[in-house]
């Protein structure tokens, strides 16, 4: 049995479509259940932040999670393969017409990745204080909680609508499968074959 973390949402449903074209089979999980057993594998429904962890703790052999959040986590992990979904850009935002005042001793920022945030900034030789937020980050320059935001964007039709706009892009971020180091050494040639079929599947 391979147990396999996977964020709710987006990735978890466009993951599982990809094992349904892989084994000829349907895997979704049925209502409010967190847990799917099929052919082999256990599928564990958790937030998206979670899924690092559960993975490092081995509570899961493999998950699939965005960079974003591999980056943020900074965990011992084995990264096999970008998986291509769940695309999206991590970005400096600031006001429209305003922007960030980069002559302040410190600037302010708004995110839910401190760690992302400050190793960007830090590599810029910025002075930040990091404002951590779990939600509504486009509100923070809003009301002059921050200057500026770190923050995901995919479409951009959200920073837009509130009237902020993207400076410039840290990263481009799309999902991974990743493994347990112990998992990958015990169950290694399941954890192969697995990657190697995903691999095929996204390269038609």
């Amino acid at each position: 049995m391979i147990t396999v973390a996977l964020p709710k949402g987006r990735i978890a449903d466009e993951t599982l479509d990809l094992f349904g074209k892989i084994f000829q089979e349907n895997f979704s999980f049925q209502d409010r259940k967190l847990i799917l057993e099929h052919m082999g594998f256990r599928f564990l429904l958790v937030r998206n932040q979670d899924v690092p962890t559960y993975v490092y703790h081995q509570a899961a052999d493999i998950g699939v999670v965005g960079r974003d959040v591999l980056e943020e986590h900074e965990l011992d992990l084995i990264w096999l393969l970008n998986l291509g979904i769940g695309k999206c850009k991590v970005v400096v935002g600031s006001s429209v017409g305003k922007g960030i005042d980069y002559r302040k001793p410190r600037i302010k920022i708004a995110t839910k990745m401190p760690r992302i945030t400050i190793r960007h900034f830090s590599q810029k030789a910025i002075a930040v204080d990091v404002i951590k937020l779990y939600g509504s980050i486009e509100l923070a320059p809003l009301v002059e909680l921050s200057d500026g935001i770190v923050d995901i964007v995919q479409t951009g039709a959200t920073m837009k609508q509130n009237n902020l706009k993207v400076d410039e892009v840290i990263m481009d971020s799309s999902a991974y499968l990743i493994a347990n180091k112990n998992s990958f050494y015990a169950k290694k040639q399941a954890i192969l074959d697995l990657q190697s079929q995903f691999q095929a599947l996204i390269q038609q």
